[in-house]
């Protein structure tokens, strides 16, 4: 069952126009991120459901009824932004119950679902405090708290952990995704924070420029991007990009990357399409690559390694390839030094190949 639907939508401000002929369908308990730079219209789209903002053209539809031209009170929601936006000289309590108490909600039904929602988010202690006596996190699960009373099918979420620390960002990161996965409503989040989207989304629709560049489930967008944006866009680090050409070479399909590089394709699947002199993008994640001593049996090339990122678990190996400079993601029981003469192994199943006129997928 469809939960919301956003049909050929379209908001201008003046000549400018920010979204063109967008469409969206969101299942029913669907946790849909919508990912990209700012500037690409994410908020928008998002203020656009809430009814915050008036389109020009288009409709949207929440649980079946159209609601394009209904007030936000009235759409059936719950929304939490990017600041907490608590009222400060009301305890934690009073916030909850605020919103119910002006639309009219009945004492006990208040309590009952401030009680549920303080369970829910753990903030059973907090309810006689002020903002003023709470953390930064704190403030967010109140924040989230006010849309969880509502008792409502759809939540949105503009940017809601962007003003938190590390650390608090990656535990709340985890609340929201248990609350998801006890309440099974309807969840629409708003980031630029690719790991976010990650994590969190059932599907993630990566935008720019007003434009929906890929709708898909987190591991097919990460392992399979449309567009070089996409692949630019997800990952961290970035997928490395060099520049090359098709070219046939004793009856195999290689990519040629550099004068003497050229790189075997037997394991990328594009069949007809890598025709010889296509000009390409070859596109591979630093853990796609494997850094080695001695030359291997499957494709590889020669490099020399620039400096190392110990990062924990693992680090981040930057090595010169011809004039180019990659990432490669290695095991930090391994140590590289700068100077170091290696080999670059390619695990082709997981490369991408782009045009390099049009920049979308081969």
């Amino acid at each position: 069952m469809t939960s919301v639907a956003v049909r050929d939508l379209t908001l201008r401000f003046g000549a400018l126009e920010v979204l063109s002929a967008l469409n969206l369908e969101i299942e029913h308990g669907e946790f849909l991120v919508l990912l990209g730079p700012s500037g690409c219209g994410k908020s928008t789209l998002l203020n656009c459901i809430a009814g915050l903002l008036e389109i020009s053209d288009g409709q949207i539809h929440i649980s079946g009824r159209n609601v394009t031209w209904e007030e936000p009170k009235d759409r059936g929601i719950g929304m939490v932004f990017q600041s907490y936006a608590l009222y400060p000289q009301m305890t934690v309590a009073k916030n909850l119950s605020f919103g119910l108490q002006i639309a009219g909600v009945p004492k006990d039904e208040i309590a009952k679902r401030i009680a549920r929602a303080a369970e829910i988010l753990q903030i059973e202690p907090l309810l006689s405090r002020k903002p003023a006596q709470l953390s930064g996190g704190q403030r967010q699960r109140v924040a989230i708290g006010r849309a969880l009373v509502r008792d409502v099918d759809v939540f949105l979420f503009d940017e809601p952990l962007s003003n938190l620390d590390a650390k608090l960002r990656a535990e709340l990161r985890v609340e929201l995704k248990r609350l998801h996965h006890s309440l099974k409503n309807t969840m629409i989040y708003v980031t630029h924070d690719q790991i976010e989207a990650l994590t969190l989304a059932d599907r993630i629709a990566v935008m720019k420029g007003g434009v929906i560049q890929q709708l898909d489930a987190p591991l097919t967008i990460y392992n399979r991007p449309v567009n070089l944006f996409v692949a630019g866009f997800i990952g961290s680090p970035s997928m490395n990009f060099l520049k090359g050409e098709i070219i046939q070479d004793d009856g195999a399909v290689k990519v040629a990357l550099g004068a003497d590089e050229t790189v075997a394709l037997a394991g990328y699947e594009a069949g007809e399409a890598l025709q010889e002199g296509r000009k390409v993008i070859f596109g591979v994640r630093p853990e796609h690559l494997t850094l080695t001593s001695e030359p291997t049996s499957g494709p590889h090339l020669p490099a020399v390694v620039e400096l190392e990122e110990p990062m924990g678990a693992d680090s981040l190996v930057w090595v010169r390839l011809g004039e180019k400079a990659i990432s490669v993601r290695t095991e930090s029981a391994i140590s590289r030094k700068p100077g170091e003469k290696v080999y670059v192994t390619f695990d082709l199943e997981h490369a991408s190949l782009f045009d390099a006129e049009t920049e979308d997928r081969i």
